[in-house]
């Protein structure tokens, strides 16, 4: 079977800091950017990627309550909602740079017991984003 990842979804509570973050921070080339006012879907990526982010607004799923939707942005809030994993081949490099960007670092560059290298940060909806040593 011959199966890639096209795309992943991460939700965004403002989607001008999104862009600065993952366009202008990450360096990630913006692929779409459908709607307007806060109901935007911004599709990011690495340049040169075939799978993309869509960054997206939370809890717009059919069916949600009040309930539903409250408990999804404390989630978010608090890290616990989402998260990404990415990996570079300079992660000293790619976390000074990201720091120097008033990224909001949850975790220094620092080996792992499973095996890796990474560190942690939170975007500006605070999903978590690892970065390890590729």
């Amino acid at each position: 079977m011959d199966i890639t990842l096209h795309a992943t979804f991460l939700p965004h509570t403002d989607p001008d800091a999104s862009l600065a973050f993952y366009r202008d921070l990450l360096g990630w080339e913006v692929r779409a950017d459908v709607g307007r006012g806060a109901l935007r879907w911004i599709t990011v990526a690495p340049a040169g990627s075939s799978s993309s982010v869509v960054l997206e607004p939370p809890a717009m799923a059919e069916g949600l309550t009040d309930s539903h939707r409250t408990a999804i942005a404390e989630m978010i809030e608090n890290g616990s909602y989402a998260f990404i994993t990415l990996a570079t081949p300079d992660l000293a490099g790619a976390f000074d740079a990201l720091q120097a960007g008033g990224a909001d670092v949850v975790q220094e560059p620092a080996d792992q017991p499973w095996g890796v290298r990474d560190c942690v940060f939170r975007d500006p909806a605070g999903n978590t984003v690892r970065i390890q040593q590729a």
